[in-house]
């Protein structure tokens, strides 16, 4: 046996070991896992974040005295930056919440002076009813006879018990509020040190990469990295560029329809657009239950009307904006939202469209150099197929000159 046969025996039963190991420790290893997974949270937020963040923050740096290299505007460069770009973010949150909350004060305000009279109104619905049903009547009577029969002790006991079990619910949740939060303001802090660090993060991942792998192998994960990198960044200026379209198109239309609450249902159908295809309408129930409390026949005008244009948007805005930006075809813009989706929820939406365009783009490319490799000529495009000339192997008539 020579010495690869035996490096490959060796290989294939080290990996025959880990697959025992990892088959009779399942549990403990999915326990390890979810541990490890818990406490490096924020540290993953703070890098999506980061990573998000970037994006805006890459177009400031562009515009921010680009060609000083050195002094203070090449130093202020970084932190300006990132001061603008989490600026006009908490601006764009303090709009929206402007907008939003006091149309929801004002919408709960309506309902709170609507339950008195909804209350009378139903019972005096059901005392004529009950002069017309005397079988409910004495229903309602046996029902008083068993009331009068409570023990109430009980009733207190149980009535302690429950507000005993309901204050250990209300530490629960407090204590998960503040780890929640606690969590965030970590990530958020992992951010800013990333933005502010990301040159020498990425010089030092650069030299583990070259100490680690071979030239071969980093030539292909950089290359999907800057194509994942390229997709990522396309498909959320794309899905902001959707939602702003979406939103102003709802506030547009409402207003044409004399609806109430145009500003609030555009603002809201704008926002919840930034999840993919659905979430449009996840906007549009919330904006028609608040129609529906000034006058429920706007709020079915409002219904029909987001309707039809979440279907506009779902079939022409979307596949066109949102799948153009990526190089994605409209059908599998639709196809990696529904798989998303079905599997990791909301999440699994907002990165399913430029995780299937990244891997499109490198199936594709892996395609067209097998192609090569086999003489496989690749297909044009039918507008360049109409404006290729013809070939011919004819050679051009030659001129006819005059014999001296």
């Amino acid at each position: 046996m020579d010495k690869k046969e035996l490096k490959s025996a060796v290989t294939v039963a080290l990996l025959a070991v880990a697959v025992c190991f990892i088959v009779q420790n399942f549990p403990a290893i999915t326990q390890f896992l979810s541990a490890v997974g818990s406490a490096a949270a924020p540290l993953i937020i703070g890098c999506i974040i980061a990573y998000i963040f970037n994006i805006i923050m890459v177009r400031f740096e562009k515009l921010y005295f680009p060609k000083a290299t050195s002094g203070f505007l090449s130093y202020s460069r970084r932190p300006v930056c990132l001061v603008l770009a989490f600026g006009i973010t908490a601006a764009v949150i303090t709009l929206v919440l402007k907008i939003v909350i006091p149309e929801i004060i004002s919408a709960g305000k309506l309902i709170y002076e609507g339950i008195p009279a909804a209350y009378q109104s139903i019972r005096r619905f059901a005392s004529e009813k009950l002069v017309e049903y005397p079988q409910v009547e004495q229903y309602l009577s046996n029902m008083e006879i068993e009331w009068k029969s409570i023990d109430w002790n009980s009733v207190i006991q149980n009535v302690f018990n429950g507000a005993y079990g309901l204050l250990s619910s209300a530490i629960s949740v407090i204590g998960a509020v503040t780890s929640t939060v606690t969590s965030f303001v970590l990530a958020l802090i992992f951010a800013i040190y990333v933005l502010l660090r990301k040159d020498k993060l990425s010089a030092d991942a650069k030299r583990v990469q070259k100490v680690l792998f071979s030239e071969k192998v980093s030539n292909k994960v950089n290359h999907f990295l800057s194509c994942a990198h390229e997709t990522f960044t396309s498909f959320f200026v794309g899905q902001f560029i959707e939602a702003i379209i979406l939103g102003s198109l709802c506030f547009v239309g409402s207003w044409a329809l004399r609806l109430p609450y145009a500003a609030m249902s555009g603002t809201i159908v704008g926002v919840t657009a930034l999840i993919p295809v659905v979430g449009g309408l996840v906007g549009a129930a919330v904006s028609a239950f608040i129609i529906f409390t000034v006058d429920p026949a706007k709020a079915l005008v409002f219904l029909i009307f987001l309707i039809i244009l979440q279907q506009f948007e779902t079939n022409i805005i979307y596949p066109k904006v949102v799948g153009s930006s990526v190089g994605l075809p409209g059908i599998w813009v639709i196809a990696a939202v529904t798989v998303g989706g079905g599997l990791f929820g909301v999440l699994g939406m907002l990165v399913g469209v430029p995780l299937a365009a990244t891997v499109y783009k490198l199936c594709f490319e892996e395609l067209e150099s097998r192609e090569k490799k086999l003489g496989i000529p690749s297909p044009e495009p039918a507008a360049e197929k109409s404006q290729a000339v013809p070939k011919t192997d004819r050679k051009p008539p030659a001129r006819k000159g005059r014999k001296k």
